[in-house]
């Protein structure tokens, strides 16, 4: 229903964005309103039933300008809207935009929530540090002009500028920073040598009329310090009075315009000197601080170069010859080969006559697209029956793969409890520090209100949180590279604080805790000629199940293209190969439902509805399996899911400990409702299967590691991929996220102590503020220092 208006004369503030209103006012109910535009966008939200918006912040909003929105026509080029998508298939796309606008968590929680406000819209997701909203539409109900319109409409009008899209494009590197930070340096150090007489105190041997200019030079020399070099100080502290939230930038600004304003104080009235260059240097050495963070969070934002440790690999094929590769040796043009349930890892020319890709990865929908040979197929799709080759189009992009994997659809419940601990901490010491100024000021007052200024300054600046705040990124990030490095590769930096909690370890069996690339292969039954052994060959190339693999790498034949295959996990294969049907699986898949398999691991062999016999697999287990459970089970609940018969329980039993522990001829849906349970009782579960029949139960517990060895299935429902040979060392893995939990603990209690030291000395008046300053990076520096030095010293010691 429309609310009714009204135009009063009067100048207020604007119930959406907060601004003054100059001239014309909108009342609307009780609600004030500078203008259409805000009046509009509060309208649209408590008609679709988003007015939390409003509660999240006060006057939360953006100023809506008014609205030119025929700007965006050229959306409406089909080919202008193909280059500027990020994904294209069917009726679903997807696109990045960034949006300088957002500022603020109301922003987020806005964009967030689009899909409530347009038919179409389907996920939107914010990545606040970059400013950059993504989201996936129904190209069928919305159009790309239309979202964008929307947004204008909301004062988030993305920036769109088609070179940012070109496949070579450098993106621009922002310099604003070390232009301001050159501005402080050349003025600080200007005002320091004009500066000279009062600090050696020549009143009386310079002139008094060239002692007054350098003063006044040093006033000039201050200003654009002031105004350029410390705006964004001010600007943050401005937004945060406006939003009603405490930052840290509100004591730093209040610092700097005292000093200023008692500086100018002293150089008109020709009392003294004045502060400036304290004051320029505090600046200078604060935005060397602000580098330094920026610097810090680039570096953790686990947006870098994942080719130096992602261990996804594909297989390259190159003069018929298969070979399992990682993705950065890849290059456009080379021809790849894409088996079942893998994932395409960069657009590519279908080269097989057809495929059936899932773009349940990208699009969080389950639907299954066919493509022709020629076709164009999108990086982040995943093979739905037999292998497929393909011709890569543009360069390998793991980064992209990364965001998938990343994907709110495989994201956990878990909490990052120790994230939330540091950031809330952080606050709390702020508001702390904010009551120590106040209690300082209004001492100082009563005692010798001369030592006001130094003491209040000292204390806003010395008892920074930054060092607090940098401190769980380093430590985490050093973390998570150590342990790529070792063979473990984790999905995030979260993963760590959660295996740092857990007290229960669930193993899957094959391909696990057994070595597939040292098993051994017979066949029982009817001879295989070399026609049957090519079926048989061509039909395990299309599967990564560890069986498969190892009956593929055993037999010495050509390939022949499949049709129509399917593969059933932890039951078996079909496919038809030269017009012959061919099954592989378990007895009861291939028609044998009362065949007894207790006694041995088999994989069955069908041809054209015929069992010719069966392949023994005779696994061989890990070296170093024992050192590892013996290890485990002092700390551990260690639990064993196997798809495979109990032949070799008795043998496991000297590992496990508890016979009771030991669950075999469990499906996929038995391992998820295993885990569950587990996760019910309280337990904190790692699970370590091999990706493909364990899939569910590495998402349902509350980590999930797939171990691979040198082909390596990306699956989005785990954690982390751990390199086959270096499972034993899983118990050194756990020992070290521990460790680096702890360090991060002791990196809040180094700051704290430096903070408590610096404030006491602060209070008392004996810090200036350029020392200050000096101290406030300095903290930083030392809280990383040890992070680092303490994680790398860990690691050294632990990871062997």
């Amino acid at each position: 229903m429309r609310m009714a208006e009204t135009i009063v004369q009067r100048k207020t503030k604007c119930y959406h964005c907060g601004d003054d209103c100059k001239n014309n006012l909108i009342l609307v109910g009780e609600k004030l309103f500078c203008c259409e535009g805000c009046k509009t966008v509060c309208e649209l939200l408590y008609n679709n039933d988003m007015c939390a918006y409003y509660d999240l912040e006060r006057n939360p909003g953006v100023k809506i300008k008014a609205q030119r929105q025929e700007k965006f026509a050229y959306l409406d080029n089909e080919e202008i809207v193909c280059n500027l998508l990020n994904f294209n298939e069917g009726d679903v796309a997807r696109i990045s935009f960034y949006i300088p606008n957002i500022h603020c968590a109301s922003c987020i929680w806005l964009l967030e929530n689009l899909h409530k406000l347009k038919d179409g819209i389907t996920t939107c997701r914010v990545d606040f540090i970059k400013r950059e909203l993504s989201l996936s539409y129904n190209k069928k109900i919305i159009s790309l002009r239309t979202i964008i319109e929307l947004l204008d409409s909301f004062g988030y009008t993305p920036e769109i500028n088609l070179e940012n899209y070109e496949q070579h494009k450098v993106k621009k590197i922002d310099k604003t920073i070390y232009y301001k930070i050159g501005l402080a340096a050349f003025c600080s150090g200007n005002i320091m040598l004009l500066s000279f007489p009062d600090y050696f105190g020549m009143d009386g041997v310079i002139d008094t009329a060239l002692q007054s200019l350098f003063r006044y030079i040093n006033l000039v020399l201050a200003l654009p310090v002031i105004l350029y070099s410390a705006k964004d100080f001010f600007m943050s502290a401005f937004a945060g009075l406006k939003h009603r939230q405490l930052n840290l930038d509100i004591p730093i600004s209040l610092g700097i315009t005292a000093i200023f304003i008692r500086s100018v104080y002293e150089v008109i009235g020709d009392i003294g000197p004045g502060y400036f260059d304290s004051l320029t240097g505090l600046i200078f050495f604060m935005l060397i601080g602000k580098w330094y963070q920026r610097k810090t969070y680039n570096l953790f934002s686990f947006e870098r170069d994942y080719k130096s440790y992602f261990p996804v690999s594909t297989t390259r094929i190159e003069n018929e010859i298969e070979t399992p590769v990682p993705l950065r040796e890849l290059k456009m043009g080379d021809e790849i080969l894409v088996r079942n349930q893998e994932i395409i890892p960069a657009d590519s020319i279908l080269k097989s006559e057809y495929a059936f890709i899932n773009y349940s990865f990208v699009t969080g929908e389950s639907r299954t697209v066919q493509k022709k040979k020629g076709e164009l197929v999108f990086a982040g799709g995943k093979q739905d029956g037999e292998s497929i080759t393909l011709k890569v189009e543009k360069e390998i992009s793991q980064s992209y793969l990364l965001q998938l994997w990343n994907k709110d659809v495989f994201k956990k419940d878990n909490d990052a409890y120790l994230s939330s601990f540091v950031l809330t901490f952080s606050k709390y010491f702020t508001y702390g520090t904010i009551l120590i100024a106040i209690g300082t000021f209004s001492f100082w007052s009563i005692i010798d209100p001369t030592k006001i200024l130094f003491a209040v300054t000292s204390v806003l600046l010395v008892a920074c949180p930054c060092a607090l705040a940098l401190s769980l990124p380093f430590a985490l990030g050093n973390s998570l590279s150590k342990l790529g490095k070792k063979g473990l590769y984790l999905k995030n930096a979260d993963v760590i604080e959660q295996i740092s909690e857990i007290d229960t370890i669930v193993f899957d069996k094959t391909g696990t805790l057994t070595q597939s690339d040292a098993s051994t292969v017979e066949f029982i039954g009817a001879s295989l000629n070399q026609n049957l052994l090519t079926y048989i060959k061509s039909a395990t190339r299309q599967s990564m199940h560890p069986l498969s693999r190892i009956i593929y790498n055993e037999i010495k034949a050509e390939s022949l293209d499949t049709e129509h295959f399917i593969e059933q996990p932890s039951k078996g294969i079909f496919c038809l190969v030269a017009g012959n049907q061919i099954e592989l699986g378990s007895a009861f898949w291939v028609g044998l439902k009362n065949e007894n398999e207790v006694n041995e691991s088999k994989v069955y062999f069908s041809f054209n509805g015929t069992v010719k016999g069966y392949f023994i697999i005779k696994n061989k287990y890990r070296d170093g399996l024992y050192k590892m459970f013996d290890a485990l089970v002092k700390k551990y609940d260690l639990h064993l899911l196997s798809g495979d018969h109990d032949k070799e329980k008795e043998f496991l039993k000297h590992y496990f400990h508890k016979p009771s522990h030991l669950h075999f001829k469990q499906n996929p849906v038995d391992k998820l409702n295993y885990i569950q349970a587990l996760k019910a009782s309280g337990k904190k579960v790692l699970m370590l299967g091999d990706g493909l029949n364990d899939a569910g139960a590495l998402k349902a517990a509350d980590v999930g590691i797939s171990v691979s060895e040198d082909v390596y299935n990306f699956s989005p429902s785990c954690d982390g991929i751990l390199e086959g040979n270096n499972l034993v060392k899983i118990n050194l893995f756990i020992n070290f996220s521990k460790r680096s939990v702890m360090i991060i603990k002791a990196s809040l209690a180094l700051s704290l102590l430096y903070n408590i030291i610096g404030l006491s000395f602060a209070v008392q008046g004996s810090l200036t503020p350029l020392i200050a300053a000096i101290l406030m990076p300095l903290s930083s520096v030392t809280a990383v220092v040890f992070v680092v030095v303490a994680t790398n010293i860990s690691a050294k010691h632990i990871l062997k």
